[in-house]
Protein backbone atom coordinates (compact mmCIF):
# COMPACT_ATOMS: atom_id res chain seq x y z
CA UNK A 1 0.00 0.00 0.00
CA UNK A 2 2.80 2.39 0.85
CA UNK A 3 4.59 1.64 -2.36
CA UNK A 4 1.42 2.28 -4.32
CA UNK A 5 1.00 5.74 -2.76
CA UNK A 6 4.62 6.55 -3.41
CA UNK A 7 4.24 5.58 -7.02
CA UNK A 8 1.12 7.70 -7.47
CA UNK A 9 2.83 10.64 -5.74
CA UNK A 10 5.77 10.40 -8.08
CA UNK A 11 3.41 10.18 -11.02
CA UNK A 12 1.60 13.42 -10.18
CA UNK A 13 4.71 15.40 -9.19
CA UNK A 14 5.63 18.19 -11.64
CA UNK A 15 9.25 18.48 -12.59
CA UNK A 16 11.08 21.45 -14.17
CA UNK A 17 14.20 21.73 -16.28
CA UNK A 18 16.04 23.69 -13.62
CA UNK A 19 15.45 20.90 -11.15
CA UNK A 20 17.44 18.41 -13.12
CA UNK A 21 20.60 17.24 -11.36
CA UNK A 22 23.50 19.40 -12.50
CA UNK A 23 27.17 18.85 -11.69
CA UNK A 24 28.70 21.36 -9.29
CA UNK A 25 31.01 24.03 -10.81
CA UNK A 26 34.70 23.16 -10.87
CA UNK A 27 36.06 26.62 -10.03
CA UNK A 28 34.26 28.79 -7.59
CA UNK A 29 34.30 32.58 -8.17
CA UNK A 30 36.73 34.49 -5.97
CA UNK A 31 35.13 36.06 -2.96
CA UNK A 32 34.58 39.81 -3.10
CA UNK A 33 34.48 41.89 0.03
CA UNK A 34 33.01 45.39 0.43
CA UNK A 35 34.14 48.01 2.85
CA UNK A 36 30.71 49.64 3.12
CA UNK A 37 27.14 49.14 2.13
CA UNK A 38 26.35 49.09 -1.57
CA UNK A 39 24.97 52.20 -3.27
CA UNK A 40 21.91 51.74 -5.48
CA UNK A 41 22.58 52.44 -9.13
CA UNK A 42 20.50 54.58 -11.48
CA UNK A 43 18.22 52.69 -13.78
CA UNK A 44 18.49 55.31 -16.59
CA UNK A 45 20.75 58.18 -17.41
CA UNK A 46 19.47 61.51 -16.29
CA UNK A 47 18.75 64.01 -19.12
CA UNK A 48 21.27 66.75 -19.47
CA UNK A 49 20.04 70.27 -18.72
CA UNK A 50 19.07 72.14 -21.91
CA UNK A 51 18.52 75.81 -22.64
CA UNK A 52 14.94 77.02 -22.78
CA UNK A 53 13.58 77.87 -26.25
CA UNK A 54 13.66 81.57 -27.14
CA UNK A 55 10.62 83.50 -26.03
CA UNK A 56 8.44 84.65 -28.90
CA UNK A 57 6.20 87.61 -28.32
CA UNK A 58 2.59 87.18 -29.39
CA UNK A 59 1.65 90.85 -29.74
CA UNK A 60 3.24 91.40 -33.21
CA UNK A 61 1.02 88.72 -34.71
CA UNK A 62 -2.07 90.04 -32.94
CA UNK A 63 -1.23 93.58 -34.03
CA UNK A 64 -0.83 92.49 -37.66
CA UNK A 65 -4.14 90.62 -37.48
CA UNK A 66 -5.94 93.65 -36.04
CA UNK A 67 -4.43 95.99 -38.63
CA UNK A 68 -5.41 93.61 -41.43
CA UNK A 69 -8.97 93.34 -40.10
CA UNK A 70 -9.39 97.09 -39.72
CA UNK A 71 -7.88 97.68 -43.17
CA UNK A 72 -10.20 95.14 -44.79
CA UNK A 73 -13.24 96.67 -43.08
CA UNK A 74 -12.22 100.18 -44.17
CA UNK A 75 -11.72 98.97 -47.76
CA UNK A 76 -15.18 97.39 -47.73
CA UNK A 77 -16.79 100.59 -46.43
CA UNK A 78 -15.00 102.64 -49.10
CA UNK A 79 -16.13 100.24 -51.82
CA UNK A 80 -19.74 100.31 -50.59
CA UNK A 81 -19.73 104.13 -50.47
CA UNK A 82 -18.32 104.31 -54.01
CA UNK A 83 -21.00 101.96 -55.31
CA UNK A 84 -23.65 104.11 -53.64
CA UNK A 85 -22.31 107.25 -55.33
CA UNK A 86 -22.01 105.43 -58.66
CA UNK A 87 -25.62 104.23 -58.61
CA UNK A 88 -27.13 107.55 -57.47
CA UNK A 89 -29.57 109.49 -59.66
CA UNK A 90 -27.23 112.50 -59.68
CA UNK A 91 -24.48 110.37 -61.25
CA UNK A 92 -26.86 109.11 -63.92
CA UNK A 93 -27.98 112.64 -64.81
CA UNK A 94 -24.39 113.91 -64.98
CA UNK A 95 -23.44 111.12 -67.38
CA UNK A 96 -26.49 111.86 -69.48
CA UNK A 97 -25.56 115.54 -69.74
CA UNK A 98 -22.00 114.60 -70.72
CA UNK A 99 -23.15 112.35 -73.55
CA UNK A 100 -25.56 115.01 -74.87
CA UNK A 101 -23.05 117.89 -74.76
CA UNK A 102 -21.67 118.94 -78.15
CA UNK A 103 -18.59 120.53 -76.54
CA UNK A 104 -17.68 117.30 -74.78
CA UNK A 105 -18.03 115.23 -77.94
CA UNK A 106 -15.90 117.74 -79.84
CA UNK A 107 -13.00 117.32 -77.42
CA UNK A 108 -13.30 113.79 -76.08
CA UNK A 109 -15.05 112.20 -79.04
CA UNK A 110 -18.00 109.86 -78.97
CA UNK A 111 -18.85 107.07 -76.52
CA UNK A 112 -18.11 109.18 -73.43
CA UNK A 113 -18.09 106.90 -70.43
CA UNK A 114 -16.53 106.67 -66.94
CA UNK A 115 -12.96 105.47 -66.97
CA UNK A 116 -12.65 102.04 -65.30
CA UNK A 117 -10.08 101.32 -62.62
CA UNK A 118 -8.11 98.10 -62.21
CA UNK A 119 -8.47 97.91 -58.43
CA UNK A 120 -12.29 97.93 -58.67
CA UNK A 121 -12.46 95.24 -61.35
CA UNK A 122 -13.44 97.69 -64.09
CA UNK A 123 -15.76 99.95 -62.08
CA UNK A 124 -14.97 103.70 -61.93
CA UNK A 125 -14.03 105.46 -58.72
CA UNK A 126 -16.17 108.47 -57.81
CA UNK A 127 -14.64 110.99 -55.42
CA UNK A 128 -16.68 113.23 -53.15
CA UNK A 129 -20.09 112.71 -51.61
CA UNK A 130 -23.74 112.50 -52.59
CA UNK A 131 -25.91 113.63 -49.67
CA UNK A 132 -29.41 113.97 -51.02
CA UNK A 133 -31.14 114.57 -47.69
CA UNK A 134 -28.63 117.23 -46.62
CA UNK A 135 -28.89 118.92 -50.02
CA UNK A 136 -25.24 118.60 -51.02
CA UNK A 137 -23.77 116.89 -54.09
CA UNK A 138 -20.06 117.25 -54.78
CA UNK A 139 -18.47 114.57 -56.96
CA UNK A 140 -15.59 114.17 -59.41
CA UNK A 141 -14.60 111.22 -61.56
CA UNK A 142 -12.62 110.31 -64.64
CA UNK A 143 -14.23 109.97 -68.09
CA UNK A 144 -12.85 109.01 -71.47
CA UNK A 145 -13.97 109.06 -75.07
CA UNK A 146 -12.66 108.05 -78.45
CA UNK A 147 -10.15 110.90 -78.66
CA UNK A 148 -9.24 111.80 -75.10
CA UNK A 149 -9.94 111.65 -71.38
CA UNK A 150 -10.43 114.07 -68.51
CA UNK A 151 -11.86 114.66 -65.05
CA UNK A 152 -15.43 115.78 -64.41
CA UNK A 153 -16.30 118.11 -61.52
CA UNK A 154 -19.92 118.53 -60.48
CA UNK A 155 -21.26 120.47 -57.48
CA UNK A 156 -24.90 121.14 -56.68
CA UNK A 157 -26.61 122.31 -53.48
CA UNK A 158 -30.10 122.80 -52.11
CA UNK A 159 -30.50 125.74 -49.79
CA UNK A 160 -33.70 124.64 -48.11
CA UNK A 161 -35.77 121.51 -47.90
CA UNK A 162 -38.29 121.29 -50.69
CA UNK A 163 -36.40 123.61 -53.01
CA UNK A 164 -34.74 122.38 -56.21
CA UNK A 165 -31.00 121.78 -56.39
CA UNK A 166 -28.83 124.52 -57.85
CA UNK A 167 -25.78 123.59 -59.91
CA UNK A 168 -22.68 125.53 -58.88
CA UNK A 169 -19.99 123.75 -60.89
CA UNK A 170 -20.10 121.45 -63.89
CA UNK A 171 -16.94 121.22 -65.96
CA UNK A 172 -14.36 118.91 -67.48
CA UNK A 173 -10.59 119.36 -67.31
CA UNK A 174 -8.97 117.23 -69.99
CA UNK A 175 -5.56 115.63 -69.66
CA UNK A 176 -3.99 118.34 -71.83
CA UNK A 177 -5.34 121.09 -69.55
CA UNK A 178 -8.37 122.17 -71.59
CA UNK A 179 -11.30 123.33 -69.43
CA UNK A 180 -14.80 122.73 -70.80
CA UNK A 181 -17.75 124.34 -69.02
CA UNK A 182 -20.86 122.26 -69.54
CA UNK A 183 -24.18 124.12 -69.68
CA UNK A 184 -26.51 122.14 -67.47
CA UNK A 185 -30.23 121.89 -68.04
CA UNK A 186 -31.00 122.92 -64.51
CA UNK A 187 -34.67 122.10 -64.61
CA UNK A 188 -34.19 118.49 -65.70
CA UNK A 189 -31.25 117.85 -63.39
CA UNK A 190 -32.83 119.51 -60.38
CA UNK A 191 -36.19 117.83 -60.89
CA UNK A 192 -34.58 114.41 -61.31
CA UNK A 193 -32.41 114.90 -58.24
CA UNK A 194 -35.22 116.36 -56.20
CA UNK A 195 -37.53 113.49 -57.10
CA UNK A 196 -34.98 111.01 -55.81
Amino acid sequence: MTSLLTTRQDFFTRTFANQLPRPPPKDLPPPETFSSTSRPRQYYSRPQPRDLPPYRRAWPGLLALCVGGVGGWAAFLAYAANQERLSSSAMRRVLGELRESEDVRAILGGAVRPEPTWYLNGSPWVYGSVKMLQGNIDISFRVKGDRGAGTVYFTSIRRARGEPFRTLRFKIITDDGTVVLIPCQSSSVDNETHAS
